[in-house]
């Protein structure tokens, strides 16, 4: 951890690294919180999953069909929010079981990857980091891209706290009330996509869910109001993300696996001091 400290102010990569954490941090804790309340962690997943169809369609059409601007967190941006769309539509239009389009958006979308990265000539190291996490490989562009989706994600997340509340807690009394539950959804729904595509330049597919939900979890034990569980998830993300690059750094582990452990293990001491707490009041 002293050589992380150490390093930081020489090496552009780490300052960039810890800027993406902050960045992720803010739309992680309210986005995540969403997500934990309205428990939809498998919408989440089978769109953080999906977007490897995205992201391999843009690298192949950069190799293969010279489109240079065409940037692999273009393609899963694009791919993650048509994942979003595709899911609510299924859910409110056709009245189909939601679990079934869920499990087909995540199949194709990893299928639909993996094909292109076949596909594409040499060998993927970018596409293939994004299954396991890079935040230690962003560039100051993606820097600006993050930054982006971060700032729609949280103004938006703001602008509809009190819609999103409501739907989030009672959907039946929102509806009654006149408000439209389903355009609400799918704009969750939206914002879930772009957290997923900022929490997968951090901790990559493969664990993106974990991060998405574990801060929100733990500060769902903590906190009674809702906007003090995404203020209190953000801070856990920023120390989780942070924590998890300084540990790994000296080491030279995987910044995304120690950013999880870190957070799954403070999620399973948050459970058990809980629950012994609420044993000793009883």
């Amino acid at each position: 951890m002293a050589e992380f400290i150490t390093d930081l102010s020489g090496h552009s990569f780490l300052r960039y690294a810890l800027l993406t954490g902050v960045l992720a941090s803010i739309a992680c804790g309210i986005v995540g919180t969403y997500v934990v309340t309205r428990r939809i962690t498998s919408v989440a997943g089978a769109i953080a999953h999906s977007i490897l169809g995205g992201m391999g369609g843009a690298r192949y059409c950069q190799v293969v069909l010279g489109w240079t601007w065409f940037d692999p967190l273009v393609g899963a941006v694009a791919a993650a929010l048509v994942s979003a769309v595709i899911i609510a539509w299924v859910r409110i239009a056709a009245q189909e079981r939601e679990d079934t389009v869920i499990g087909a958006v995540w199949a194709i979308g990893m299928a639909a990857g993996l094909l292109f990265i076949f596909r594409t000539p040499g060998y993927n190291e970018d596409l293939m980091s994004y299954l396991f996490g890079s935040i230690l490989m962003v560039s100051p562009e993606d820097l600006w891209l993050i930054g982006g989706l971060d700032a729609l994600v949280v103004g938006t997340g703001l602008l509809f706290y009190n819609k999103l509340l409501a739907v989030c807690f009672d959907e039946e009394f929102a509806r009654i009330r006149g408000l439209r539950v389903d355009l609400y959804h799918i704009l969750l729904l939206c914002l879930t996509a772009l957290t997923v595509v900022l929490l997968v330049t951090v901790v990559g597919i493969v664990m993106v869910i974990a991060l998405l939900t574990l801060p929100a979890a733990i500060a769902s034990q903590l906190s009674r109001k809702l906007w003090h569980m995404m203020v209190l998830s953000s801070l856990l993300t920023l120390v989780f993300t942070t924590g998890g690059m300084a540990v790994s750094y000296g080491p030279d582990l995987p910044a995304g696996a120690t950013i999880i452990l870190i957070a799954g293990a403070c999620y399973i001491t948050t459970l058990l001091a809980v629950r012994v707490s609420g044993k000793v009041r009883a």
